[in-house]
């Protein structure tokens, strides 16, 4: 059986929070999840960006370091990285048949596993046989019953909070701030970028775990954003942002200050690291298509999405869709202040809001609506006519740019 075939049967929707059945899995398993240090990222808004900050300044300072982050845009292999090198498919195999004889001994068990559940202690498994030195980890969702929380990390990191996945996480933003807060390990140093209701709790938390919170809001600063790209003073260092957008900013001293408190030595490869790293479908601009593809998908990011696209670009055609799951309405009337046309169309994928329900809502901002059910029709359309950005879903995005040829 093929690992793709294998991980097909877990289903990659079907979700469980709770951390027994992960545990069983690592502990038949070895416990890889003890080989290696780790920094643990959790947070609405951000986590994956914030990662990739950290694992770039790890490996300009020459570190052997892994990274393991959800969802992937195209590949299953992006999720689990080492040495900025995503795992292969013979890799993949390879640890399928050391995992399949765990998992199925669990099943027998009574005991099943979760798409994620595996795909977590894959990586693990992953790091440990490649000797990695430092893990950066990303939630998949939430935090306190997440897979990966099962890990006690040298640092934890809390990146921005919003309303998201409110059915599961709780219909608050101290609800949801504390499952998120979930993930930090008593006298672990905790950062963030948080305020007001979020910043709260998260300080209780700190404080009942004996952990050293630090916020950089206190010390940070935006000196300029120019064609999309954002420099910040924190603590008195200037840094270049590889990623685009202003909300980069955040994310940026979150990680630079998990590699301050994972080490100092590493202090003078922030910089660089910062300024070199790479997150794909991050307001990400193909000038030879005159197309930006971008995953944002929560109101905090359209918000700060549409600041940045008229500042850098002007008014685009916007081509959308997104998950049944998300606040269409908010992020319609965001999305609609940035967009001259609008194009709905849907991701590839059984969550996916109907196009006709989408334009429904988008007509309440915006007359200029049309629908395309196939994401390339919808991209032939306005080719070559004018900036076209293709946001609203991470699964779409990676749609886009395999269309694009771009991978």
């Amino acid at each position: 059986m093929k690992f793709s075939e294998w991980m097909d049967r877990f289903g990659i929707n079907r979700m469980r929070f709770g951390l027994e059945s992960v545990k069983e899995l690592l502990k038949r398993l070895g416990d890889p999840q003890n080989d290696f240090k780790s920094v643990h990222i959790a947070g609405s808004d951000g986590k994956g960006s914030t990662c990739a900050m950290i694992y770039s300044v790890l490996l300009n300072a020459g570190v052997h370091a892994g990274m393991y982050t959800s969802p992937h845009l195209i590949r299953f292999n992006e999720r689990i990285s080492v040495n900025g090198i995503g795992i292969e498919d013979d890799e993949l195999e390879s640890l399928m048949q050391i995992i399949k004889p765990a998992v199925d001994g669990m099943s027998a068990d009574g005991i099943d596993c979760t798409f994620f559940e595996v795909a977590t202690a894959l990586a693990f498994l992953h790091f440990s046989r490649s000797g990695v030195k430092y893990a950066v980890l990303e939630t998949g969702l939430g935090g306190r019953l997440d897979a990966t929380n099962v890990v006690i990390p040298d640092v934890t990191a809390i990146t921005h909070i919003g309303l998201e996945h409110t059915e599961i996480l709780g219909d608050t933003i101290e609800k949801i701030a504390s499952e998120k807060a979930g993930i930090i390990k008593r006298s672990v140093p905790v950062v963030t970028a948080n305020s007001g209701a979020a910043l709260n709790v998260i300080k209780n938390a700190a404080e009942r775990s004996n952990s050293v919170l630090t916020d950089v809001n206190e010390d940070l600063k935006i000196i300029s954003f120019r064609n999309g790209h954002t420099t910040i003073d924190y603590l008195g260092n200037v840094y270049e942002i590889g990623i685009p957008g202003k909300c980069q900013a955040e994310n940026a001293a979150i990680a630079a200050e998990c590699v301050r408190q994972l080490n100092k030595d590493l202090e003078k490869f922030i910089a660089k690291g910062l300024k070199d790293v790479k997150w794909r479908g991050r307001m990400e601009y193909f000038s030879d298509e005159d197309i930006i593809i971008d995953s944002t998908h929560t109101a905090a990011g359209a918000k700060m999405l549409v600041s940045d696209i008229i500042e850098t670009y002007g008014k685009v055609t916007l081509i959308t869709g997104m998950f049944s799951d998300k606040d269409a309405d908010i992020l319609c009337r965001y999305f609609s202040k940035m967009a001259s046309k609008i194009i709905i169309t849907a991701p590839g994928s059984e969550r996916a809001m109907p196009p006709e329900r989408l334009a429904e809502i988008m007509r309440r901002y915006s007359d200029d609506v049309s629908i395309e059910n196939d994401l390339r029709k919808a991209i032939e359309s306005e080719r070559g006519k004018s900036t076209i950005l293709i946001t609203g879903s991470l699964h779409m995005a990676g749609e886009a740019i395999s269309y694009l040829k771009k991978v």
